[in-house]
């Protein structure tokens, strides 16, 4: 006995190519909706780990914009001002500090770096404090300095991959004609480290030819009050505290921007997929009207053709929705490429983050509001009389 799911489907075979123009436009739509919610999980997935993985929740640094400071400080960007060395120990006594870490950032111009050469960061880290702000890094080789005054460096495992570097081997710091030697490389972290090059905070003063800093990074003891450590840190004179949680509010917020301007895309994407499900549908009753009359004079109920005509509708939207889910899942890679080049600032990892519930969250919004477009093609088709569709057929 031929199933209810085996006539609907020949009956959209009828029409090929309407039933495939139909069924591309409900697979962009999906493609876009997940590939939109997934990201909207990815991005802020990849800051809180971006914001986590700087090992401190409190930076110190010389008054200025604290936002534009602290996103370049997550891009390992420059531009910075300088503060005094001392401004450390003004902070690490306080009661809700638990640790302190002094930072000195630095670029360089490195005319072999890509096309037309590039920026190449260094951060002078306290070999004392820095390693223990930040245990989750780990060593594909080597380790962390010997002393404060090595000339030595510890590479991002991205760094280490562009330049080709192996521990021993000799790097040239660019502009300054100065050699480290490199001690270590670290394990592919998926953050902002991977591309930094770490050395000894006074041997990358003594190449920049200062005795200041750019940061004081702050890990703040557990259950302490941040809110009124924030305060104190403000009566420190020519300084601007930045929180990492008002930085990802603030980020956050300029994001959900763009989101809702995507999101609105994503809608009427899927609205327009929808019309094209009740075109589909709609003509193909219209078309059979003869066709569906005589199957009520054969016995079929209104609820019978409802049924059929409503399965074509499911068949429809879930070949679309499938096809339209595994698109994303393919292109989840090149969609994170391009979300790059147009963000003002990208933390590492994946931006979008598609798995198998947030796919079946789609596929059901999917097959929801493709069922719905389908209740008046399928209520149409239940109204049919059949002596008047037989006659005007004939």
């Amino acid at each position: 006995m031929i199933s209810r799911f085996q006539i609907a489907y020949k009956n959209l075979l009828r029409k090929k190519m309407r039933t495939l123009l139909t069924l591309v436009g409900i697979m962009l739509s999906s493609w876009v909706l997940v590939s939109l919610l997934g990201f909207n999980r990815g991005y802020e997935n990849a800051l809180n780990r971006d914001i986590d993985n700087m090992g401190y929740q409190l930076m110190v640094m010389a008054k200025g914009c604290p936002y534009e400071a602290a996103t370049m400080m997550l891009q390992g960007g420059t531009g910075l001002r300088y503060i005094a060395r001392s401004m450390v120990d003004s902070i690490v006594d306080k009661p809700e500090v638990d640790r302190v870490t002094p930072i000195l950032m630095q670029a360089f111009f490195d005319p072999n770096k890509g096309d037309g050469g590039g920026i190449a960061g260094y951060y002078g880290v306290d070999p004392a404090t820095f390693p223990a702000m930040k245990p989750f890094l780990r060593f594909r080789q080597g380790g962390w300095f010997r002393d404060a005054q090595a000339a030595e460096a510890v590479m991002g495992y991205e760094a280490a991959e562009l330049e080709q570097r192996e521990v021993g081997d000799m790097i040239l710091v660019p502009e300054k004609n100065v050699q480290l030697k490199v001690v270590g490389i670290l394990e592919r972290s998926g953050t902002q480290d991977d591309g930094t090059i770490f050395c000894p905070l006074k041997t990358l003063q003594g190449i920049a030819a200062t005795d200041k800093i750019t940061t004081i990074g702050i890990k703040v003891k557990k259950g302490a009050d941040s809110a009124k450590l924030e305060n104190a840190l403000y009566q420190l004179p020519d300084v601007q505290v930045v929180s990492f949680t008002q930085v990802k509010q603030t980020i956050m917020k300029l994001i959900a921007t763009a989101r809702v301007m995507v999101l609105s895309i994503a809608i009427i994407a899927l609205l327009i997929a929808m019309v094209g499900v009740v075109n589909t549908v709609l003509m193909s009753v219209l078309e059979r009207m003869q066709e569906i009359g005589i199957m009520k004079t054969m016995g079929a109920m209104p609820g019978d053709i409802f049924r059929l005509v409503w399965t074509e509708t499911l068949i429809l939207c879930t070949c679309g929705g499938i096809a339209g889910i595994g698109l994303a899942f393919a292109f989840a890679r090149l969609s994170d490429l391009l979300v790059r080049r147009v963000l003002p600032y990208a933390p590492g990892g994946n931006l979008v983050a598609i798995d198998m519930r947030l796919a079946l969250l789609t596929m059901a919004v999917i097959v929801g509001v493709g069922l719905m477009s389908g209740i008046y093609p399928a209520w149409r088709a239940g109204r049919v009389r059949p002596l008047e569709s037989i006659r005007r057929e004939g």
